[in-house]
């Protein structure tokens, strides 16, 4: 099977991140980032990943998307409009793919979102990659251009 490569260059990509590692089991090279990452992973993300999802995150960081660069990518996927104009150019022409996700981060700043909003978008995030799965397991000779 061909390891495909995928980043996930925005603040919620933590989640991302993590759910598309689990649903791969490892077979699929996954890295996240964010233009303006926070310090720390939001502690409703972290819970939300090991009650929901079985997954923890609970020593993982934030990183920023310069961390990626020089890196080659099959698939850039972004989860926010602001992040997806500002992505840096990977090179090599991976498939582009957006879905505008709300930031929970600047929400919860803004206003109390709770644990609820967290659990949704964790399985907004959960369902996408669902979808996505079988073109990531493809092998090259099987992806269209």
């Amino acid at each position: 099977m061909h390891r495909q490569q995928c980043p996930f260059p925005v603040p919620r990509s933590p989640i991302a991140e993590a759910l598309l590692r689990h649903r791969t089991d490892g077979h699929v090279e996954v890295a996240s980032a964010g233009s303006h990452p926070k310090p720390r992973i939001h502690s409703d993300a972290v819970q939300v990943l090991r009650e929901h999802h079985g997954i923890d995150i609970s020593g993982q960081r934030p990183r920023d998307l310069d961390t990626l660069l020089g890196r080659r990518f099959d698939y850039v996927i972004s989860l926010c409009d602001k992040v997806r104009e500002v992505c840096p150019d990977f090179g090599d022409q991976p498939r582009l793919v957006h879905w505008s996700i709300p930031d929970l981060a600047a929400a919860t700043s803004a206003g109390p979102v709770g644990h609820p909003a967290f659990v949704r978008t964790a399985a907004e995030i959960d369902t996408r990659i669902r979808y996505l799965l079988p073109l990531l397991t493809l092998t090259p000779q099987e992806v269209q251009p």
